[in-house]
């Protein structure tokens, strides 16, 4: 499998998201400064990143403020994530925010930051009278952190982690999107698993594809396999169930999974009714299909007894 298609999910999904922030399905002031305009999505698409990105944000915000921000997060395959920028415009800001992905995605990340004030200025105003250091394809900085390790190679993980000062003792949410689904089972479950032995209080969101075995999974994996994008780690992606068994057989205390209908159900009714308007769907079968395709897992460890397990979704 070429690295280069796993580089371009993150230009695709980068692109969906900011034509529908510019739709108005959310507010995301600095998604423009990282990614080009791309062209029209379909309503589902739109709604399914809607429900992507306020579901994951939904479980984020619980945590920061169940810890009240005295906490950790590490993005793991962050790509070209806007979080930092948005928790911090909600005063949500966590003692470190660090990011890992492949130098080429760094890279540009690093570049766009340094070259454009509208990202650069809240870093340094984060950041105290220090001045923030990129170099390296790498940022650091008091708070935020862009550091280049392969999510494969977990001896590169650690370091870079560890070079950063992340304290083990802290509360920790790793976030996933869509990453553990293209590493081969056995790379996946050792950074899993390190995750959840090494942190006495630690929170993992997992977005992936799920329900792969039905004939929309299997046209799902081959188009992705014609794109050179083979999805390595599929087999944890067969059910709810699987997706759950992932983390409860390597050292998290407890799980739970919701496919992306049942999430996008449970978002603000308000807010519901306001995206819904924003265009007009002929027939919702789209949607069904898409969302049953999709989910959010969560695990934890909780050995403190700060209270994760009571991080979820209202039915």
């Amino acid at each position: 499998m070429g690295d280069d298609a796993i580089y371009a999910t993150n230009d695709d999904a980068a692109m969906c998201k900011r034509f529908a922030v510019q739709q108005g399905y959310w507010k995301d002031p600095y998604i423009q400064f990282l990614v080009k305009a791309g062209e029209r999505k379909a309503p589902e698409i739109n709604r399914g990143y809607y429900a992507r990105t306020e579901g994951l944000r939904s479980l984020m915000r619980q945590f920061l403020k169940l810890t009240h921000c005295a906490c950790q997060i590490v993005n793991l395959g962050a790509g070209f994530d806007t979080n930092f920028w948005l928790l911090k415009d909600e005063g949500l800001l966590a003692d470190v925010f660090v990011e890992l992905d492949m130098r080429a995605v760094t890279s540009r990340k690093c570049h766009m930051i340094r070259t454009r004030s509208k990202l650069l200025e809240p870093v340094q105003a984060s950041h105290g009278s220090e001045p923030v250091v990129i170099e390296d394809a790498e940022l650091r900085s008091t708070h935020y952190h862009i550091m280049w390790a392969d999510m494969r190679d977990l001896k590169q993980v650690e370091e870079k982690l560890g070079q950063v000062g992340l304290d083990k003792n802290k509360p920790t949410l790793f976030l996933s999107e869509c990453v553990l689904v293209y590493m081969p089972l056995d790379k996946s479950n050792s950074l899993v698993k390190w995750a959840g032995t090494n942190f006495s209080s630690a929170l993992i969101l997992n977005y992936e594809p799920v329900n792969m075995g039905d004939r929309f999974g299997h046209v799902m994996v081959e188009n992705l396999r014609k794109r050179t994008c083979a999805l390595a780690g599929v087999e944890a992606c067969q059910s709810l169930e699987t997706q759950k068994a992932r983390f409860l057989s390597n050292g998290w205390e407890g799980a739970a999974a919701m496919d992306m209908m049942s999430v996008y159900r449970s978002l603000p009714a308000d807010d519901l009714h306001r995206i819904e308007r924003l265009e007009f769907m002929d027939e919702r079968e789209p949607l069904q299909q898409l969302m049953d395709h999709y989910c959010i897992a969560w695990a934890w460890r909780d050995v403190n007894k700060i209270g994760l397990e009571s991080i979820g979704f209202n039915r």
